[in-house]
């Protein structure tokens, strides 16, 4: 007979078997989509039918497919199938139990007794117990039903105490009349139908999730990252218990390694059972950027809250990239946001073991040298390698030639006999490279790569929660690797090759440009690191990939400069102004509030006299309905002085713009309260200030679908605006690089590391909020 009708005839009958377990035929043709499920479902089928005939009721093929469909550990098959078989266990209640209890106890034997007692098989529960077991349900979440109603998880009644694994039809009944007795017949309220809730446009969605962070903002910042990671957000392992994650892949030496670990019988650095471990493991090949602040904060912050400790380890495995900069940017910025590693560790530290599990791998058949070349290997359906069954001692030889650099780059790698979550298969190892080393030299012309190191750099320095299948081919502690979602921002990109493209075309001066979102960038621009910490703290710590409005993080910034930017006074575009009976015949000292809102926090002192200068949009010859500042017949005071000026005369120059202007003044309090007042300088020092916009037009500069010619076409001409002749006043002369202030009525600003003794040069950190009633 032809393969192809056996195969069709085991698919026909794979089929009736499914049917025959209750599943639709819809439900059993995909199932058999799935090769592993379907494999399991029927060996699960077959067993059971050992024990029931040929016939399997519904409610029992309904739980055998539960069975299949959740089950980790194929060698727990039988075992489980027996129980459902015989019926000791019949409930979907009691299925769960039996799942979680054979995951968290992976070693054999199983304890029938414990294992039996956890499930409830075999517990018959009367109906005084059901009672009583009902009544303290509803007793728990009283509060939540009284407000929730008949919109109330019910279900939640019955996963608790006596009724969390057998829950017969009367428990039911009774927990229906117990509620109905609690909160009476259903209303009309109770039976309306919840509102459809519309979809909206991905730009809407982002701008409601935005929108919605932004008001909860207030209660967001007081919820630290740490404090989320205390609670709910995230149900991690304990320490020692890596077994109980969900797929996590035992061995037969799982267990022994984490006794060692516990038992302290590997020294490497040695730590109880108990600790929680977690690393930031950097590339040092470029400068890091706003998304990598979620990792550092997540990393570090959750070592933190759990009296643990964090490694920052630097993955140094490829030196043609690595530059003896990026690692002490990468440091610089851990510490700027707040962090103390707890060792500061570097890959190239376990080169010799790391060659030595090499080695190890190709004596278990696991590893091969291949002599594909680097185009061939690329994408995620290339072609296998030929010389992937070569033998084990050719291998090992040819490992060896590479390591006494007998070959060139490129003709011979170490790979690995596997295929990886994304789909790649069998991916590098060891690769020839024969630039030295910022460490190690010249020791080393092959080198790991990160594919191979990471996991096993996790091993050696007993990460607690962090492809580990490499861990378990060479029988090392294999740690836990939960994956959390990316940060993005829109407008922006943080690719290191994209930003070089951007440094190469002039379009940025380097890494840490104030128009980049890099945290060298941010820091040069003003941000304060509060600021980054509570934006992660706010965006949350998330599964999925997230992509933020910049707005938000700029809320953040504001957050935390209003409290620590004392006030200031500068003026971009000067228009001065000669005030014709000033009150004396020299300045006056002005005392001005570092903080209006709070004038214990101090005072500085700035001159006031005769000649001010005054932003060119705070006067109008002719003032447009609305107009609140100085004009003629409009006079307006000046902030902090206690005096109001009007308008006496306008001087023109010989093109007919107006160069200066003559008013008088007047105390504030002997006459009208003027429309408005503005902010001025006196005997101000010149100064240069940026005024930085966005970098990129377009939301998604990366998208082909948005901006077809790339993202270099979608350059903002306005990203960037000097002036080079702006005022500030005296208060700020001794200012350092990266002191901030609020430009009062222009927005918040930081000195830039370009200031020099001569002229101070300040960066637009972000603007003020925007108020709908300023004109």
């Amino acid at each position: 007979m032809a393969p192809t009708t056996l195969a069709t005839m085991a698919a026909l009958d794979s089929l009736s078997l499914f049917t025959g377990l209750g599943l639709s035929e819809h439900k059993a043709r995909e199932t058999l989509k799935n090769t592993a499920l379907s494999a399991q479902l029927r060996e699960a089928a077959t067993q059971a039918q050992q024990t029931l005939g040929s016939t399997i009721d519904k409610a029992t093929g309904t739980l055998l497919y539960g069975l299949a469909s959740r089950l980790r550990d194929p060698r727990r098959l039988s075992f489980l199938v027996s129980y459902v078989a015989n019926k000791k266990i019949h409930t979907e209640l009691q299925l769960s139990a039996a799942l979680e209890y054979v995951r968290s106890h992976p070693l054999d034997p199983i304890n029938t007794e414990d294992f039996e007692q956890e499930c409830g098989v075999g517990v018959m529960v009367t109906p005084e117990q059901i009672e009583e077991a009902v009544e303290a349900a509803i007793n728990r979440h009283r509060p939540q039903l009284l407000e929730e109603r008949y919109r109330f998880n019910m279900g939640l009644l019955m996963g608790e105490g006596s009724l969390k694994r057998n829950t017969p039809v009367s428990a039911l009944t009774l927990v229906s009349a117990q509620v109905l007795h609690l909160l009476g017949p259903k209303t009309e309220t109770d039976l309306e139908k919840k509102p459809k809730v519309s979809k909206a446009r991905p730009e809407e969605k982002d701008r409601r999730t935005t929108k919605d962070m932004m008001e909860n903002g207030e209660r967001l910042a007081a919820l630290s990252l740490m404090e989320q990671l205390r609670g709910e957000a995230l149900k991690f392992h304990k320490p020692g218990e890596n077994y109980k994650t969900p797929g996590y892949v035992t061995t037969p030496h799982t267990m022994d390694l984490l006794k060692h670990l516990s038992s302290g019988l590997i020294p490497l650095f040695p730590f109880p059972l108990s600790q929680v471990r977690t690393r930031f493991p950097p590339e040092p090949n470029g400068i890091l950027h706003i998304g990598h602040a979620k990792a550092i904060n997540f990393n570090f912050g959750y070592a933190k809250a759990n009296d643990g400790i964090c490694f920052l380890r630097f993955d140094d495995t490829n030196p043609e990239k690595e530059e003896a900069k990026f690692f002490t940017a990468i440091y610089d910025m851990v510490a700027w946001l707040g962090y103390t590693p707890y060792k500061v560790t570097y890959a190239s530290d376990y080169f010799d073991q790391l060659y030595a599990w090499a080695v190890e791998l190709i004596h278990r058949g696991q590893a091969y040298v291949c002599h594909q070349r680097g185009e061939e290997l690329k994408g995620h359906n290339s072609l296998p390698s030929p010389w992937r069954d070569r033998p084990i001692e050719e291998s090992l030889l040819l490992f060896e030639a590479m390591r006494k650099g007998k070959f060139a780059e490129g003709e011979a790698t170490l790979r690995m006999k596997l295929v990886m979550e994304d789909g790649k298969m069998d991916p590098v190892a060891y690769r020839v490279k024969y630039t030295p080393h910022h460490r190690t030299g010249d020791t080393w012309c092959i080198y790991p790569t990160y594919d191979y190191t990471h996991c096993l750099c996790d091993s050696i320095e007993h990460i607690t929660h962090s492809l580990y299948w490499l861990c378990n081919a060479l029988d090392v502690y294999c740690p836990v690797q939960w994956e959390y979602g990316r940060l993005n921002l829109h407008y922006a990109v943080v690719s290191k090759r994209k930003i070089l493209q951007l440094v190469a075309a002039g379009a940025v001066r380097d890494w840490d440009d104030p128009r980049l979102f890099t945290l060298t960038a941010l820091r040069r621009r003003g941000f304060p690191p509060e600021a980054i910490n509570n934006f992660c703290a706010r965006v949350g710590v998330t599964v999925a990939q997230t992509t933020m409005e910049p707005h938000l993080l700029e809320a953040c910034v504001r957050d935390v400069l209003n409290d620590t930017a004392p006030r200031a006074m500068a003026v971009l575009e000067p228009l001065q102004v000669i005030i014709t009976n000033f009150p004396t015949t020299k300045s006056l000292d002005i005392q001005v509030p570092n903080f209006p809102a709070d004038e214990t926090k101090g005072f500085h002192q700035v001159p006031f006299g005769p000649m001010v200068f005054i932003e060119r949009t705070d006067f109008k010859e002719e003032a447009e309905p609305g107009y609140k500042r100085l004009a003629w017949g409009q006079p307006v005071g000046l902030r902090h002085t206690g005096y109001v000026i009007e308008l006496q005369n306008v001087v023109k120059g010989p093109s007919g713009c107006v160069e200066s202007l003559e008013v008088t003044c007047r105390r504030a309090d002997a006459g009208e309260k003027p429309k408005a007042f503005i902010h001025w300088v006196s005997q101000p020092l010149t100064c240069e200030i940026r005024l930085y916009e966005r970098l990129f037009q377009h939301k998604n500069p990366e998208d082909p679908a948005e901006v077809p010619g790339g993202f270099l076409s979608d350059l903002n001409p306005a990203s960037l605006q000097v002036v080079e002749a702006a005022l500030v006043d005296c208060s700020v002369a001794s200012a350092k690089p990266f002191d901030k202030f609020q430009f009062e009525r222009l927005g918040y600003f930081s000195v830039d590391p370009d200031s020099c003794q001569r002229q101070l040069v300040f960066n637009r950190t972000v603007t003020l909020k925007e108020d709908p009633g300023k004109v």
